[in-house]
């Protein structure tokens, strides 16, 4: 019997399966995505913004009150994303390098990134509904 199974039949089969496998592996790292914010840095910003596809970072201060304002809601939001985006929080104070790169020269600012690179920013202490649609348009994008 097993003398009449198609090559070609057989070497579909073994792509199709292959194809699964990366499947429920992509599918397994995304729930093993933070369900909260990350802390990132000079140290290890490249490995953070390497490893997720959509990230959005908080450049804050510990002293800045409209960070402590919207800290809250990045966590939400973190957690309703989760597997789908990391949000990340770089203290600037701790961290001038990459805030110094960024230009950022006023706080809370939140820039979002998109397979690696910067592709928006936002500064103040915004909204909930304004950073959750922030967040979902890159999402939709990433869905076209």
């Amino acid at each position: 019997m097993s003398e009449d199974i198609d090559p070609e039949l057989e070497a579909l089969r073994k792509k199709k399966m292959e194809q699964l496998q990366m499947l429920v592996d992509k599918e397994k790292e995304k729930t093993s995505w933070p369900s909260t914010t990350i802390p990132i840095g000079d140290p290890n910003f490249q490995e953070i913004v390497k490893k997720y596809p959509i990230l959005l970072i908080d450049f804050w201060a510990p002293w800045c009150a409209p960070c402590k304002m919207i800290g809250p809601i990045l966590e939400q939001l973190a957690g309703e994303f989760q597997g789908k985006v990391v949000i990340a929080k770089l203290d600037v104070d701790q961290n001038p390098g990459v805030a110094s790169a960024f230009s950022v020269k006023g706080i809370p600012t939140m820039i979002m990134f998109k397979d690696g690179q910067p592709v928006e920013r936002v500064t103040g202490a915004l909204p909930r509904n304004t950073l959750k649609g922030l967040i979902e348009r890159y999402l939709h994008e990433d869905q076209l």
